[in-house]
């Protein structure tokens, strides 16, 4: 007989979700695909060399499962249950904008006159 687990419990255990019951609830919402197939249980069994394709913050996870595990362990345990096929990239980052009317931390509002001022400043600069 082949080991096997619960696909919510192996989330849980790979560390994808906080919680059982967020896993459960994420596999019942039907993002989740096993091998291609879309599945909508969380009561379907995982076994190694399964692939799992989700969605996962701003990225697609593609994940192939190694091995069941026994407990939810720390993050470097959890990493040797599955292996990564396409790991997210970090995206490039991009300079903030600047700030058009900063103004100094605690300074309060700005009165009428320095509204009228920041107003004039920025149809200028505009």
């Amino acid at each position: 007989m082949t080991e096997t687990l619960r696909i919510d419990k192996w989330l849980w255990h790979a560390r994808f979700f906080k919680s059982r019951t967020l896993a459960a609830k994420f596999v019942q919402s039907g993002k989740l695909r096993l091998n291609g197939s879309a599945i909508s249980k969380a009561h379907v069994n995982v076994k190694p060399d399964d692939v799992l394709t989700f969605p996962l913050g701003p990225h697609i996870r593609l994940i192939k499962v190694l091995a069941m595990g026994e407990r939810r362990g720390p993050a470097p345990e959890a990493r040797t249950l599955y292996e990564d096929l396409d790991p997210p990239q970090l995206k490039p980052r991009t300079p903030k904008d600047p700030i058009v009317a900063e103004r100094e931390p605690g300074s309060g509002r700005p009165t009428k006159r320095e509204r009228r001022q920041m107003d004039q400043w920025l149809d200028d600069a505009g």
